[in-house]
């Protein structure tokens, strides 16, 4: 970034030890340069009109005027300055009035310089874009490495693959990470990864990406979305170009988010993304059933081995039960092996569900790309594999071509 792009930084605490502390972290990024300081929420104001700094790091408890009254009033006057709100309270009820009142993060004091530093980078991206739109010729700063892309025009409406099956280790984690970059055809086609295992999703593992954001932080504010959170949520996954939402940190914060909650959040993203992946846990939750529902197609996974025929069995006549269209469900074997008598197409006729494609047993990359948190679809060795991965986006993409066409000549009917 050069210096002329630097993120300039307005510190705003009542305490001066605070201010000096958080300036002093700051100074070792040359990206960043504190342009000044300010002590209540009021004098926050009359700086940012002063100064129009790219981002104020703001503290919530403030004497005269809290920080979250003064972000609102920051943001109406000078609507592409950026806030990244300091609070000792982590509390979620405190994070969703910050982000309301335009907020773009919140840290909990005292942050982690790397987590501050990241924070201010990312709302200095999104400072600079926004800065440009009333300045003609303001210069943007670029996206560092590993941050998330300045989120662009509402797109088409995306779709959603989620990968599904009803019986756990047949390898959907593997499949739904592969799956996503094999449908990520350029850096124009946007594509986010969502882990819907909520209790214990290892989607963030697999890309070696253990970031502090998580479906967590966008579900519960699904009704006041905007590119702006969805932004500072996602976790850009550098190599593969992905944005992430992983499960939550701990097993017990899964029934904080709804399948309501999830559904409308999907629906939202789907303005934002051209594909959208989701990994599921093999008990039909709350939000697993929510997923399944908005799925424009169902990659059903199944091994050789009796159990998972039979539950995927149990699943399709559920299906049938439920009014839910067969024709959405793409139905896979993974980690096929020729030596087994199973064949795919034995399956596919035994459970009046043809099996699409399987993918070939592989003892010898997928372990150690699990293992690296390096997908396949990234290891140039790992072809044969990585093809039939491939051949797996190709499909979904001829389903959804397929269901278009169908709903097109039915609306035309």
């Amino acid at each position: 970034m050069p210096s002329q792009e630097k993120v300039r930084v307005l510190i705003v605490d009542d305490i001066s030890e605070t201010r000096e502390n958080i300036r002093r972290m700051l100074q070792f990024d040359a990206n960043i340069e504190v342009i000044g300081t300010a002590r209540t929420g009021r004098e926050a104001i009359e700086q940012a009109q002063q100064l129009k700094p790219d981002v104020i790091v703001m503290d919530i408890n403030m004497p005269d005027m809290d920080g979250i009254t003064a972000t609102q009033e920051i943001k109406r006057k000078i609507p592409f300055i950026q806030v990244v709100i300091l609070s000792v309270q982590g509390d979620q009820s405190y994070m969703r009035r910050a982000m309301l009142a335009g907020a773009r993060d919140f840290l909990t004091k005292p942050p982690m310089i790397d987590e501050l530093t990241d924070a201010i980078r990312r709302a200095g991206v999104l400072a600079h874009e926004e800065r440009k739109k009333v300045t003609p010729g303001f210069p943007v700063a670029p996206v560092e490495p590993g941050l998330s892309t300045p989120m662009p025009a509402l797109l088409p409406r995306g779709k959603v693959i989620v990968v599904y099956s009803p019986k756990g280790g047949t390898g959907c984690t593997t499949i739904a990470t592969n799956l996503a970059i094999a449908l990520k055809a350029d850096e124009e086609t946007r594509v986010a990864l969502i882990d819907a295992n909520l209790e214990f999703g290892d989607v963030a593992v697999f890309l070696n990406e253990q970031g502090k954001n998580t479906v967590l932080d966008l579900a519960p504010r699904a009704e006041e979305l905007d590119p702006e959170i969805v932004q500072s949520v996602m976790v850009n996954h550098r190599a593969s170009g992905l944005d992430i939402l992983a499960a939550p940190p701990r097993p017990e914060h899964a029934s904080k988010i709804t399948g309501e909650q999830f559904s409308k959040m999907v629906e939202y993203l789907k303005s934002l993304y051209a594909y959208i992946v989701i990994d599921t846990a093999s008990s039909l939750t709350e939000v697993v059933q929510a997923a399944l529902d908005i799925a424009n197609v169902i990659v059903l996974v199944t091994t050789q081995d009796i159990p998972s025929i039979k539950n995927c069995n149990l699943f399709l006549g559920l299906a049938d039960a439920v009014g839910m269209k067969r024709d959405r469900i793409l139905f896979i074997m993974n980690r096929y092996d020729k030596r087994i008598n199973i064949t795919p197409e034995r399956v596919g006729e035994s459970l009046r569900q043809p099996v699409a494609t399987a993918i070939p047993y592989d003892d010898r990359f997928i372990p150690a790309s699990v293992n690296r948190g390096i997908p396949f679809m990234l290891d140039n060795k790992a072809q044969a594999i990585a093809k039939s991965i491939q051949s797996l986006g190709d499909l979904v993409k001829e389903k959804i071509a397929k269901l278009e066409a169908a709903e097109a000549e039915l609306s035309a009917k």
